[in-house]
């Protein structure tokens, strides 16, 4: 940026000169100060997006030791259909006017995840991180839990040390599925489940397998396959099995992705949901209103998680009590019938 350029760069001075404040002010105000009054710290901040004030954050970080930046750690895999989507746009909400912007890290692996966590908190990358799909034993959690770290986990642990999180009630969805499916005359179930490093596979594995074993029907667990395998694996273990002898006569899907493989799978076959099969499905898209035949699936809201998630590492930040910020989001009226 040549100087002529970068002169004509808003700054707190010009905004506090149109505003008709001090410069300490306007600081003041863009950081949310509560002694500076609503109306003024709203009128500051809406100057300063009509000038195209950018805040320099490298400065920023050298006067307060802050960065304003919440790190979200998104791991990408097979099952994203709606999910990263949803989830941003829950975090943007939560964060709402408040001093803090969203930057999101992609990783691939809870190694590589490990290492971002490591050097966001050893450099001084961000005032919060957000992480995604948790552990049992989660190595990201729990380093950052030691060096008193403010996080937010999607998902929850079993670590000793109680930490602030958001998570769906996984148990509860199996074990109201097989509920659905017993109702609806399926007496042989089988589940489709995450890998087994996953908290929420845990907790789904024993919905269902309370269920099942309370009615005492067959019941099995698809080997093959998880909920992260490519598309095409799973339409072609859905495939097979239900062109073997004795297949299942209820599934239950917990994810987008896998239960668009699932019906394709078992439309080429001329297995029809409804009638051959029943289907219990876990959406976060909302597009099996969309999709035909219907299926009964229950609505994880990811956008709430996410709002909720931002609100409770805010809290954090400023010294929130861990046990206060632990929700898990319950499924009632959240089914979506065929």
């Amino acid at each position: 940026m040549n100087k002529e350029a970068k002169s004509k760069r808003p700054t707190q001075r010009s905004i506090a000169q149109k505003v008709g404040i001090s410069v300490g002010a306007v600081s003041r105000a863009l950081s949310d100060d509560p002694l500076i009054a609503l109306k003024t710290r709203d009128l500051v901040k809406k100057t300063a997006t009509e000038m195209g004030y950018v805040p320099d954050r490298a400065a920023q970080r050298l006067r307060t030791g802050r960065t304003s930046v919440i790190s979200l750690i998104l791991p990408p895999h097979e099952e994203i259909l709606g999910f990263g989507t949803s989830l941003v746009r829950g975090i943007s909400a939560g964060l709402g006017q408040s001093r803090y912007h969203l930057v999101v890290m992609p990783d691939f692996s809870v190694e590589t995840a490990d290492t971002t966590v490591r050097r966001i908190v050893e450099n001084g990358l961000a005032d919060g991180v957000i992480l995604s799909r948790a552990e049992p034993n989660d190595i990201r959690i729990r380093y950052l839990i030691e060096n008193d770290f403010p996080f937010v986990s999607h998902g929850r642990t079993e670590l000793a040390t109680p930490h602030p999180y958001v998570d769906f009630d996984n148990y509860e969805f199996a074990y109201q599925s097989v509920q659905e499916l017993l109702a609806k005359g399926a007496n042989k179930l089988m589940i489709l489940l995450p890998p087994e490093h996953l908290t929420f596979r845990h907790h789904l594995r024993q919905g269902f397998t309370a269920a099942v074993r309370e009615a005492g029907v067959a019941y099995e667990e698809m080997t093959e396959v998880t909920l992260d395998s490519e598309p095409y694996k799973i339409s072609e273990a859905i495939r097979a099995r239900f062109s073997a002898p004795s297949p299942p006569n209820g599934l239950i899907l917990p994810g987008d992705t896998s239960a668009l493989a699932a019906l394709a799978a078992l439309s080429d076959i001329g297995c029809k949901p409804g009638r051959d099969v029943q289907l219990m499905i876990k959406q976060t898209s909302g597009v099996f209103g969309f999709v035909r035949p219907k299926a009964t699936s229950i609505f994880e809201d990811v956008a709430e998680a996410g709002e909720l998630m931002a609100q409770y590492l805010i809290k954090r930040i400023e010294g929130g009590d861990v046990k206060q910020l632990q929700f898990i989001q319950g499924i009632e009226e959240r089914k979506h019938d065929e």
